[in-house]
């Protein structure tokens, strides 16, 4: 009867095993460099669509360019051939003007519609003014400021500010 204890002694390290490893990772490595190549043609692949599809977008900006540089030269062509037509055109609609306007002598206006009659200037002043009323609080008869329920923005009857404030 043999006694484990749960100690166990290190393999010791052999050539064989060694090799066994090597070539695994060999293996291995070699499996990875086949995946990267054809990884590298998928995006050689991709890489030269995308660099035909440039070359069509920059030939189709260069033919943007072109015809957006006649079109601009017809618009101004056409721009200044509209002023002329207007002046030309100004003196016989100045006179067609002239010929069918309508004239109202100053003094006569027809108010009768509820819409045209004049409006009488807004009466703008304060409220107690326009009622003939004075303010709502009277300092004269303010509540006594001794008093503990009085509010603190109260004024007392004595001070001076109140003097020029009081409202007879």
């Amino acid at each position: 009867m043999s006694l484990h204890l749960g100690i166990r002694r290190p393999r010791k390290h052999r050539a064989v095993d060694a090799v066994s490893q090597l070539r695994a990772e060999n293996h291995l490595l070699r499996t990875q460099v086949v995946g990267a190549g054809q990884a590298i043609a998928v995006l050689e692949r991709q890489l030269a669509d995308v660099r035909g599809k440039q070359a069509e977008a920059e030939q189709v900006v260069v033919c943007l360019s072109t015809d957006l540089t006649e079109r601009t030269e017809e618009r101004d062509q056409l721009l200044t051939e509209v002023d002329a037509l207007k002046a030309r055109l100004a003196p016989y609609l100045a006179a067609d003007a002239n010929a069918n306007k309508i004239t109202v002598p100053d003094s006569v206006r027809d108010t009768t519609a509820a819409e045209d009659q004049a409006t009488a200037p807004i009466d703008v002043r304060p409220l107690w003014e326009a009622h003939g009323i004075g303010p709502v609080i009277r300092i004269a008869n303010a509540p006594d400021t001794t008093d503990s329920r009085t509010p603190t923005w109260v004024p007392s009857p004595d001070n001076e500010t109140t003097q020029s404030l009081r409202v007879a």
